[in-house]
Parts: structure tokens; C-alpha cells; sequence
């Protein structure tokens, strides 16, 4: 197999070819993946007895995470959805942050929701907020995904007890308790900066096909009666609600039959499959549709993200079976930079080549980890700034990229510009925020 830095060339004409394939050519992303997976493959020069194999073992492998995930996510957004309750949630946020501060008032939910909640499943679960308050506010649907996912990625990446940050709190040999305090501290401004300020000028500068498209509703369709918001919210809630009840099962009560009978039914995918049927349950009355039509729209719309979404594991897979993560790192270490910037840099670029900001926090932990005492900086601090290297840099290697892609409705070049930039300026702005912290490291405890 190719190795050196030829490996780096490969990953970068790799990454071209994709963009020219999908962008000029209009190749559909889901066979534009799986081409680039294949001749990235034979590139690098894998066994052909195991090109095959790797690329479809990265795609099962992808949708074992979240294939079904995305499937219940859809048919629970259509139910929230048909019966007026993704409306009723949407007035509330814009009672209680107002109109020009509801793109805020979302990416600060996001953070909140994704540090017990899988990425994927979190922003599922609340993408059927962004059509709903952009026709409210007359603010761009491109502003609404971007702080919505950049307030779940930030928060997916700085705050313990998601698996990204506790890992690097282990490995660092970090106290957890002040590892999630000033992980939270970090989060804030990077969800701020990246989400919603950048949201709000990218949204501006970016047109979203269709977002001035009046949405127009049969009147047959519409919900028989109007919902509470409280039901609304109970509903949005109860999967986020079972999922944070198997995390602090898991943390307060390990090995008892409260947090086994939680640690079942706050699986991410159980804890949809109940939130369905309780849909099923408790919207029904509120539905004018029939169900077997709200069924087959959720699994027409659920089909293309989940092939996109594996094939974006099969091209990851190739990547990261290529064993250019390594190289990276082996070639950055002799690089003479101050520690922070180090991590941090290792992180991002571990992200961007292997598809997965968790591989990149526990990869990069796992080298700098042992070696923070002779680096002379703060365990809370290098792990903070190696996680702040995960937030951005999502590029069609990471499924989660075609999750925000199709559930945004954006092109991929909007697509990079609103999730991939923002995510990008998020970690940025939390790495300066680390630095900041580090100023005041004599004083501040833990530090």
C-alpha cells in the first residue's frame, strides 16, 4: 500500500474528485460516495480482495450506528410534524427569545440536547423546528441549521458524558467533574460565535432553494384540532428524556436494575421506537392524515439518507483503513508549536481525514494523554483544546455531514458553507476561549 506523503496527496485528489463529481458533474452524492470510496481504495493501493469488504463493511457499519435511528427519527418528525405540534414548539421559542433571537435561542437547545443525546438523533428529533421557524420569522433556513447544528456538534464534542470528551477526560487523566464545568464554559461562546452570529451573516449572504416558498397545506391535511403546548413538548422531549435517563443511570447507579431497565429503554434507537409508538398513541387524535400515507412519505424521504449516510462511512472507512491519521501524526510531532495549538491541530485534522470527531478525540488523546506531564499544560486544558479540534471540518467523509445536508434540505455547497464553516469558526472560537482560560490558570481551580 501507498505510504508517506503520498497518502496525504491521494486523501486531498480523493476529497477534489468527490466535490467535482457531485458539484459539476450532478452526480447523485450516494453513487458519487461509494465511486470515490472505490477508486480511493484502488489508489492507495489496497488488496482488491479487500476493497470490497472495506467499503461495505464501512457502510454497514455506518447505518449499524444510525440506520435505524433514521428511519424512526423521520416517521417520529412526520407525527410531530402532521399533528401541529412542531408549530406549537416553534411559537414558544419565539415567545421566550423573540424573533431576531430565535436562531439563538436553537442553538443553545441544541447544545443542551446533545450532551446526553447522539448527534444524529438530536438533530432528527429537532430539525422540524428550522422550515417551521424560518416561515415564522422571515429568517433564512440556512442561518436556523447552521446554529442548530453547530450547537449539537460543540456540545457533541466539549461536554462529558458524551463518549468523545470522556474519553479525553480518561486519557488525559483530567478530573471529570471540572472537565464538564469548563468544557460547558467553552461550549457557550463556540455555540454563540459559530452558530448563531455566523449562522446569522452566512444566512444572509446564502439563498436556500425554496425558503421563500410559501408552505402550502391542503386543508384536508391540517391537524383536526390544535395541540397543547405542553403535549408538544412532551412528546419532542420524551426521546431526549429517556436517552438522559440512561446517561445518569449509567453514572449514578452503575450495575443495578435501575440502569439496566434505563440502559435498555434509553437506547438511542429503543428510546425512538417507544417515542414513535407513543406518538402514534397520543397525536393520532390530532392527525388528519392517514397513516399508511404518513408511513410511506417518512420512508420515501428516510430511503436516500440512509444510503447517503452509509456511503459516507464506506469513504470514511477507506480513509481510515489508509492509514493516513497515522502519518499525520507521526509528521506533526516533530513540529515545534506551542501544546495547545498542537492538540488542537492533530484533532482537526484527524476529523477532517478520518470523517469522525470521536475517532479524532480518543486518536489524539490517546498520544497526547500519557505525555501530559512532561508537556508541562494542564490536563483540563489539552483536553479541552483537543476537543475543541473535533468540532469543525465536516466533510462528506462524515455521515453526519449528509444527516445535516438532507434533514437541512441544503445543497452541499450550502452544506459547506453553513455546517462545515460554522463548525470550523466554532472550534476556532473555542480554542480561544481555552487559550483565555489558560491566561488565568494560576487562579482559576483546576487549572
Amino acid at each position: 500500500m501507498v505510504t508517506g506523503n503520498l497518502l496525504i496527496v491521494i486523501f486531498i485528489l480523493s476529497l477534489a474528485a468527490l466535490f467535482f463529481a457531485i458539484l459539476k458533474l450532478k452526480i447523485e452524492p450516494f453513487l458519487a460516495l461509494i465511486t470515490i470510496a472505490v477508486l480511493t481504495a484502488l489508489a492507495i493501493g489496497m488488496p482488491l480482495q479487500d476493497v470490497a469488504s472495506t467499503v461495505t463493511t464501512g457502510f454497514g457499519n455506518t447505518l449499524a450506528g444510525v440506520g435505524i435511528l433514521i428511519g424512526l427519527g423521520v416517521i417520529f418528525g412526520q407525527f410531530l410534524g402532521a399533528s401541529g405540534a412542531v408549530e406549537k414548539i416553534a411559537q414558544a421559542v419565539l415567545k421566550v427569545f423573540g424573533i431576531q433571537r430565535s436562531p439563538a435561542g436553537l442553538a443553545l437547545t441544541g447544545t443542551a440536547v446533545s450532551i446526553p443525546v447522539f448527534f444524529d438523533a438530536a438533530f432528527v428529533i429537532l430539525s422540524g423546528l428550522i422550515r417551521s421557524l424560518s416561515s415564522k420569522t422571515g429568517i433564512s433556513v440556512v442561518t436556523f441549521v447552521t446554529a442548530l447544528g453547530v450547537g449539537l456538534i460543540v456540545s457533541h464534542n466539549m461536554i462529558a458524558p458524551t463518549p468523545g470528551p470522556l474519553v479525553v477526560a480518561e486519557n488525559t487523566g483530567a478530573e471529570l467533574g471540572l472537565f464538564i464545568i469548563y468544557g460547558i464554559i467553552v461550549a457557550i461562546p463556540a455555540t454563540l460565535v459559530g452558530g448563531y452570529l455566523y449562522g446569522m451573516f452566512i444566512g444572509k449572504r446564502v439563498k436556500h432553494s425554496g425558503e421563500i416558498e410559501e408552505i402550502i397545506v391542503e386543508k384536508a391535511d391540517l391537524p383536526k384540532k390544535e395541540i397543547s403546548t405542553a403535549l408538544s413538548f412532551f412528546m419532542l422531549a420524551l426521546p431526549i428524556v429517556l436517552i438522559l435517563a440512561n446517561t445518569v443511570s449509567q453514572l449514578l447507579l452503575p450495575e443495578t436494575s435501575i440502569s439496566s431497565f434505563f440502559g435498555f429503554v434509553g437506547e438511542k434507537n429503543v428510546a425512538l421506537l417507544i417515542s414513535v409508538f407513543a406518538a402514534i398513541i397520543f397525536l393520532r387524535p390530532y392527525i388528519s392524515i392517514p397513516n399508511n400515507r404518513l408511513y410511506s412519505e417518512a420512508i420515501n424521504s428516510a430511503g436516500i439518507i440512509i444510503l447517503i449516510t452509509g456511503a459516507g462511512g464506506a469513504f470514511g472507512a477507506v480513509i481510515n483503513n489508509s492509514g493516513i491519521g497515522d502519518h499525520l501524526i507521526s509528521t506533526m510531532q516533530s513540529w515545534s508549536i506551542p501544546v495547545l495549538l498542537l492538540a488542537f491541530i492533530f484533532s482537526q485534522i484527524l476529523r477532517a481525514s478520518l470523517g469522525s470527531a470521536t475517532v479524532a478525540l480518543v486518536t489524539t488523546s490517546s498520544i497526547l494523554g500519557p505525555m501530559v506531564a512532561e508537556l508541562g499544560v494542564s490536563p483540563i486544558l489539552l483536553g479541552l483544546a483537543i476537543c475543541a479540534g473535533g468540532i469543525g471540518l465536516s466533510l462528506p467523509n462524515d455521515s453526519g455531514f449528509w444527516v445535516v445536508n438532507r434533514f437541512g434540505k441544503l445543497t452541499v455547497p450550502q452544506t459547506l458553507l453553513a455546517w462545515t464553516g460554522g463548525g470550523f469558526i466554532a472550534g476556532v472560537t473555542a480554542l480561544i476561549t481555552v487559550f483565555i482560560l489558560n491566561l488565568f490558570s494560576g487562579i482559576l481551580p483546576g487549572l
